[in-house]
């Protein structure tokens, strides 16, 4: 027979959290309209521990700017954190966890927009110098900055990603269409 697992404690525990978003919700009228009150440092601790941990999962692990996502989603838990009602709902941890997963897609989409525009910008815009980080093999084709052929931002950001092919099996060893024409002609000679 299998023996049961020993279950590992949470990083947040749900019913301590609930408590101290019931006390926090205690200490000022929503309805009235009043500031919200700093949130404690536990909850803090909450939001920080459960965007820290969501960061792991590998759909986040690899990205560069995994500690922006992480600023993101916290930031948007303290932005959000009046609108959790504990009449409604007793589960903090998966309100706020849905939070953090929406800002992480966010910023995703904003980082890859960023770097569409960059990429689009070195190769229209025709600059003579810019930084590439490690492991971006992209091709760009610079000819020296030329200011009249500068497009608006709207037609850069509108513009799609050209898709690559890839080159498969052989076609890795051989050059293009035009280098094996020549070679053949040489050996015809």
């Amino acid at each position: 027979m299998a023996s049961k697992a020993s279950k590992k404690p949470h990083y947040v525990n749900n019913k301590e959290f609930l408590n101290a978003m019931v006390e926090w919700h205690k200490t000022f009228d929503r309805d009235k309209g009043d500031e919200t009150p700093p949130v404690t440092n536990y909850i803090a601790e909450c939001f920080v521990k459960i965007a820290t941990h969501l960061s792991y999962r590998p759909n986040f692990i690899n990205y560069t700017y995994r500690d922006e996502m992480i600023s993101d989603g916290i930031e948007n838990c303290l932005q959000y954190v009046k609108n959790f009602d504990p009449e409604k709902s007793s589960n903090p941890f998966a309100y706020f966890t849905q939070i953090i997963y929406y800002a992480f897609l966010r910023r995703i989409q904003k980082e890859k927009k960023q770097t569409h525009v960059r990429n689009r910008m070195i190769e229209k815009r025709e600059y003579t110098s810019w930084t590439v980080m490690e492991g971006d093999d992209t091709g760009y084709n610079v000819r020296g900055f030329n200011p009249d052929v500068m497009l608006p931002d709207e037609a850069i950001i509108k513009t799609k990603e050209p898709k690559v092919v890839k080159k498969k099996g052989l076609e890795n060893f051989m050059g293009d269409d035009e280098e094996i024409d020549s070679v053949v002609e040489r050996g015809r000679d």
